[in-house]
């Protein structure tokens, strides 16, 4: 092993071992992070759901499916008429 491999040996090691020390230090800052008590009533409200009003996002995927006419997509199969 010449001389330039070694040193790309010592330089790869060297930024591991900065790359591990910088997690170690920052990963445990995010622990303290969370929900208080007092503040899970904003979140549970309709608006903050992923999908709040579930039969409405279904009858609009189906008319879109409907009038796309295409077949596949969220889970279900049709064609151009609505009927599926």
């Amino acid at each position: 092993m010449n001389h330039l491999q070694k040193t790309r040996t010592a330089a790869a090691w060297m930024a591991l071992i900065l790359v591990g020390l910088t997690a170690a230090l920052t990963l445990p800052g995010c622990a303290g992070v969370g929900v208080k008590p007092w503040e899970r009533d904003i979140l549970a409200a309709p608006g903050m759901q992923v999908d709040p009003d579930p039969l409405v996002t279904a009858l609009d995927e189906h008319i879109y499916f409907s009038k796309e006419a295409s077949t596949g997509g969220l889970g279900t199969g049709g064609g151009g008429c609505g009927c599926n």
